[in-house]
């Protein structure tokens, strides 16, 4: 490697940190508020969407609560809290909207072939579980947002919704589904390129891949130097920026320590790894088409929620089931096994090790899982598949995800398994941190950063008029308005070909 290479320098308005989901939302949103903005995007990887967007390490389930259970707490008083589902349900219908507009306005067809229609479904057994689901069900459909859901403790009925979970199945074990059949399969890989190459066709916007930032320094007029080094060359890139976003996700948390923020001390980060059981039976995929979704087991983190997944990737159906939950100590799939003991600071260190001590059986159910044997995995499998064979699965690794550990006032630090935003007070870097629903609900994420960072021009009236075309429900709660519910929904619907009651071909 060449070490000596001379450094290129280079000032801009904007500098992304990383090539997936989030930059590629962040990056086109920018562009269509104030088409003059430059950015410069910096990747240590060679290609786009390599990590958490990837097909294969990213859920692909368009999370919208429909059958997710972690979204939907039951209270010590036996009642469900659906206010979660809610908002991830109004998140990824901002979403959707966003993907509508830029498929319309640009016909690329990556931006009309990355999401499927497929039906999404919940599935439990035994009476506590069977009693949770109908509870759910009653509370979520009391919310136009959840309409059309169907609930069913009928053999037959849910057989015809999913075969393969009910065959075999001991006939004295009560069971209970819902299907939802306006569910969603969305290749975030495919939709993050499809976005980064309509960047690179806009004027002002250059992208440097292989590229790992090495160092983020505050000047004295309030920009940013960013440094960055070429993995294949050597050579240094320095990038001056009055605005920095760090959308690396498990190597977001490192980049914001070395950016020194007050706002961002304290935090630290939990890497839990993943792997899927994949079908390669070709019979067997063509007869399940739903994402069912099960209840995590106790302790488990909520990107550990059993599912039995019906994909479209790369133009193949594919059917996984997982993901198995494991741990290690690199915070991206192609990182190093030193992230972890390197994001240790002095301010995170009592957060940390509190956070551990309270998750304890978070801990026990990991070691259990990395233990896991084949027979072990097909056993599991087994709950929602009962005749499922071992020659017909292969283990695939799943991504890498980073969850939150923050300070807390009383508890001294908590585990969190949501997203975080992580932003200076004069607004002129940010850092997105954390795993699921991540990606679903970019979007939203991404407009409520940009009011944050960008006060200012996201409260002129250019910018409102701008929010309104890319998001036609800007503004408004779409659970309080069913009507406009309904016209949004039909008409994101009919752009993204999501009117067919079987996935398109193709992604």
């Amino acid at each position: 490697m060449n070490t000596t290479a001379n450094s290129t320098e280079s000032t801009v308005d904007v500098v992304l940190i990383g090539a997936g989901i989030m930059s590629a939302t962040l990056g086109m949103m920018l562009k269509e508020l104030q088409p003059d903005l430059t950015i410069t995007v910096l990747e240590r990887l060679d290609v786009a969407a390599a990590e958490s967007s990837d097909a294969w390490n990213n859920a692909g389930t368009g999370h919208s609560a429909f059958c997710e259970l972690n979204y939907t707490p039951q209270r010590p008083d036996g009642s469900i809290d659906i206010s979660k589902a809610i908002g991830i349900a109004e998140s990824f219908e901002v979403s959707k909207q966003f993907w509508t507009f830029l498929a319309e306005k640009y016909a690329v067809k990556e931006l009309q072939r990355f999401i499927n229609h497929i039906p999404h479904m919940s599935f439990v057994w035994g009476p506590d579980n069977v009693e949770y689901l109908r509870k759910r069900h009653a509370a979520l459909t009391q919310s136009p947002l959840f309409e059309g859901m169907e609930y069913s403790e009928d053999r037959q009925q849910i057989a015809q919704w999913m075969p393969l979970v009910m065959e075999g199945r001991d006939p004295n074990q009560q069971v209970a589904a819902t299907n939802m059949s306006l569910g969603t399969d969305v290749n975030f890989g495919s939709l993050t390129r499809g976005m980064f190459y309509l960047l690179q066709e806009k004027p002002g916007v250059t992208f440097h891949f292989n590229h790992e930032v090495t160092k983020l320094k505050r000047r004295d007029d309030g920009q940013w130097r960013v440094k960055a080094t070429d993995r294949l060359t050597g050579q240094s890139r320095k990038v001056t920026a009055k605005f920095v976003f760090i959308g690396a996700g498990g190597g977001s948390l490192t980049l914001l320590e070395k950016s020194d923020i007050p706002e961002g001390h304290g935090f630290g980060g939990f890497p839990v790894s993943g792997q899927w059981l994949k079908c390669v039976n070709p019979e067997v995929i063509a007869r399940h088409q739903a994402k069912v979704y099960g209840k995590a087991a106790v302790g488990s983190p909520p990107m550990s929620v059993p599912h039995l997944d019906s994909r479209m990737i790369n133009g193949q159906r594919e059917l996984l089931f997982g993901p198995y939950a494991g741990f290690s100590t690199k915070f991206l799939k192609k990182g190093s096994f030193l992230d972890l003991p390197a994001s240790i600071r002095a301010g995170n260190l009592r957060p940390m090790i509190i956070a551990g001590l309270k998750n304890i059986p978070l801990t026990r159910y990991l070691i259990n899982q990395v233990r896991q044997s084949p027979e072990d995995r097909l056993a599991a499998l087994k709950e929602y598949l009962p005749n499922a064979r071992s020659q017909d699965w292969e283990l695939e690794i799943a991504g890498q995800r980073v969850q939150v550990i923050k300070k807390h006032e009383k508890e001294g630090g908590v585990l969190e398994f949501g997203t975080e935003v992580v932003s200076a007070a004069d607004g002129s870097i940010a850092a997105l941190l954390g795993a699921s629903p991540g990606a679903s609900t970019a979007v939203s994420i991404m407009v409520g950063l940009i009011q944050k960072c960008f006060p200012a021009q996201g409260a002129s009236p250019e910018w409102q008029a701008r929010f309104r075309e890319m998001i036609p429900s800007f503004g408004q709660k779409l659970n309080d308005n069913p009507q406009l519910l309904e016209q949004v929904r039909a008409h994101t619907s009919t752009v993204l070909g999501l009117t067919e009651t079987a996935p398109a071909s193709g992604n």
